[in-house]
């Protein structure tokens, strides 16, 4: 602390931020992705760009259940909606445990005519999503370990650089790319933290929440005597236990249109029905549960609103009501909500996932400040490190090339990799997933191969191309590319490609930016800042 407390916490940013912040760079473009997975996984399954609901949905999979499952004990139905075209069904056998997921039998349904779809096998935006906390390929228990370290490194570097900023509030509103290019980062960066600030916090402190049993487990092995299994059943809503049946006997199925239109009206402003719950099919003891399309509850183990009927007489069943949760615990259950973002409309969303990307160009640029303030220490007039410079400097340069410009290019080949390998292929979300790494790898090992600039350059421009022809692949292997949804008014899947051309032009740009004079050998130069300079323009 000799050196002053707010130099004591620039020293805590810059380090925390370093050590961990490629590991963060993945986990904060991932985690952003991860808020449309549902959107990323139907354009990865082409096969259901042709379902259509309609009125007739529900009656119609209700109908096909009876045929693929007379004798289940359960069937769940999860109806269209705008972040899914088609129906999803599974159904559990009469002898199969309640809480058994791998006794499930799953099933997706043609919207329009009740068809059994078969889509092709993808990981889709689940990858993506499992990526952010739990990495790939190594133990769940160790990756979230590590993801966990990296998210406290992460909230410490948050907090210590807004004390460490005391301009950070006006540097927000100022960028001056003529003069420095250490300026010009630090503009960039101090930018993309300030605009979604809160956000970060939330997202970062959250997180760790999320991993709070296993990273401090102490309290609840001490409150609950070791039993977690008793915590985790006490830490939402308890769910209901239907009331009393008569003994099971064969009775045909009440009709669901009836109940449908009930929900639909108290429903309205909510999406109407979003899934149905039959358990006892055919059976006289049968319930019909419905619940709405969209959420109204933040809390990770908020009670969602239903309606209970009989499955043989169609009569409104009374439910009973839910426990309440102690204030702390209802408190950690909303901030983790906000992190799983499962409630949020598609307003909400977006606004999630453009905060998201401030966050990952923040820790993104940070990465790049920290190389570009130490070359204008080092007196260096060339930016982009062309000539000799220390081992540490160059690997830490090369790091951000392969994973900054690197992780998005190795998105964009898992999407052409989707489309481009065989629908029948088999455990082709494993080669889809493959092809993710393998991509990633070469950018690794392509960045220590080039100059620094024509690295950048080079990754940055064929991420951009890969992401700006995403669209033009949809439309050689797919019926929903542009020319069909954008007049259907099919935002689900015109989205995705307009997303993808918009990032890929972005990238295009600044593969353009960095690569101005890259290849006809010419040095960019940048003003020289003397060692003192440099931390009154960091302070």
């Amino acid at each position: 602390m000799k050196d002053g407390f707010r130099q004591s916490m620039a020293w805590l940013h810059t380090w925390s931020g370093l050590l961990l912040g490629w590991l963060l760079f993945a986990v904060f473009l991932t985690g952003t992705i991860a808020y449309f997975r549902q959107e990323v996984t139907v354009w990865m399954q082409p096969e259901l760009h042709g379902s259509v609901p309609d009125a007739g949905t529900a009656e119609r999979a209700v109908e096909r259940m009876g045929q693929l499952a007379p004798d289940a004990a359960q069937w769940t139905i999860t109806l269209p909606g705008e972040r899914s075209p088609a129906v999803s069904v599974s159904w559990r056998p009469v002898d199969g445990k309640p809480n058994d997921r791998a006794a499930l039998k799953r099933a997706t349904l043609d919207a329009g005519t009740g068809a059994v779809l078969e889509p092709r096998e993808t990981a889709g935006g689940n990858f993506l999503y499992r990526f952010h906390f739990e990495l790939y390929g190594m133990p769940r228990e160790i990756a979230r370990w590590i993801v966990g370290i990296a998210t406290m490194a992460m909230l410490v570097a948050i907090v210590s650089g807004i004390i460490t900023h005391r301009r950070i509030f006006k540097d927000f509103f100022t960028f001056r790319p003529e003069k420095s290019a250490l300026r010009s980062w630090m503009d960039g960066h101090v930018a993309a933290a300030v605009l979604a600030l809160p956000f970060h916090l939330m997202i970062t402190y959250s997180g760790l929440l999320l991993f709070m049993t296993m990273l401090m487990p102490w309290a609840v092995d001490l409150a609950y005597d070791g039993n977690r299994q008793a915590y985790f059943a006490e830490s939402g809503f308890r769910r209901a236990p239907p009331p009393p049946r008569p003994a099971p006997q064969a009775a045909p199925l009440t009709a669901v249109a009836p109940l449908l239109a009930e929900a639909g009206r108290r429903w309205a402003d909510r999406g109407g029905v979003g899934s149905l719950t039959v358990t006892n099919p055919g059976r006289g003891n049968a319930t019909i549960e419905l619940r709405p399309a969209e959420s109204d509850a933040i809390g990770r183990g908020a009670a969602t609103e239903r309606l209970l009927f009989d499955g043989v007489t169609g009569r409104a069943l009374e439910l009973q009501p839910a426990d309440p949760q102690p204030a702390a615990m209802a408190t950690g259950n909303y901030l983790m909500g906000l992190h799983l973002a499962r409630f949020a409309g598609p307003g909400m969303r977006w606004l999630f996932f453009a905060s998201g990307v401030a966050g990952t160009v923040m820790v993104g640029s940070g990465l790049i400040l920290w190389v570009v303030k130490r070359r204008s220490q080092r007196g260096r007039a060339d930016t982009w490190g062309n000539g000799p410079e220390p081992f540490g400097h160059r690997l830490a340069d090369r790091l951000n090339i392969g994973v900054v410009a690197g992780l998005p290019l190795a998105v964009a080949a898992y999407f052409w990799a989707n489309r481009l390998l065989p629908a029948g292929l088999e455990e082709r979300a494993g080669w889809e997933i493959g092809v993710f790494f393998l991509a990633w790898t070469a950018a690794l090992l392509h960045a220590p191969l080039r100059p620094s600039r024509r690295g950048w350059a080079e990754q940055l421009g064929a991420g951009a191309a890969l992401f700006a022809l995403l669209p033009v692949l949809n439309l050689a292997t797919a019926a929903g590319h542009l020319g069909n949804s954008l007049p259907a008014g099919n935002w689900l899947l015109a989205g995705f490609d307009l997303t993808a051309l918009a990032v890929g032009l972005l990238l295009g740009f600044a593969a353009r930016k960095v690569g101005r004079n890259a290849f006809a050998g010419k040095a960019a130069p940048a003003p020289v800042l003397p060692a003192g300079a440099v931390v009154e323009e960091l302070t």
